[in-house]
């Protein structure tokens, strides 16, 4: 419980923290514990705005774990972001294999990512949705400290 003295986490607060994402059934996709703490400075990218979110106004020195249903967390799976894309419309040297993530850019120099769901002999079906969209996630945060 946070009292006067306690600090707490706020919109610009720069913060050393330990953090596990995993999804509900237990599949774990990320996790600081049991490594180095991670220190960020929030409002910064560093961490997904969603989760962010559930860090403001959380005391220092205290764990907590937040069950996110997919709206409160990563969405629900976009069917518009699964595209078929014809091999010879991919850029040049492409490693290509099912189930890896493949680097695009667009004209303007912005990378992102898509799934390669499956492949045949003209064209991949890639899926640009986050990895854990459409999952119920669990965040687990202990605030190590609040700088």
């Amino acid at each position: 419980m946070s009292t006067s003295d306690t600090p707490t986490v706020r919109s610009d607060s720069f913060l050393t923290l330990h953090y596990r994402v995993a999804t509900r059934d237990g599949e774990e996709w990320l996790s600081t514990f049991g490594l180095s703490p991670a220190t960020l400075q929030m409002g910064s990218g560093q961490l997904a705005p969603c989760l962010e979110d559930c860090l403001i106004g959380l005391a220092e020195g205290e764990r907590y774990a937040f069950d996110l249903e997919p709206e409160e967390a990563f969405g629900a799976v976009n069917p518009r972001l699964v595209e078929r894309i014809a091999r010879f419309a991919l850029p040049p040297g492409t490693a290509l294999a099912e189930n890896t993530l493949v680097e695009f850019t667009t004209p303007g120099g912005r990378a992102f990512s898509g799934f390669l769901r499956a492949l045949d002999a003209t064209h991949g079906l890639f899926d640009f949705n986050h990895p854990l969209a459409g999952k119920p996630i669990r965040f687990e945060v202990e605030i190590i400290a609040i700088l």
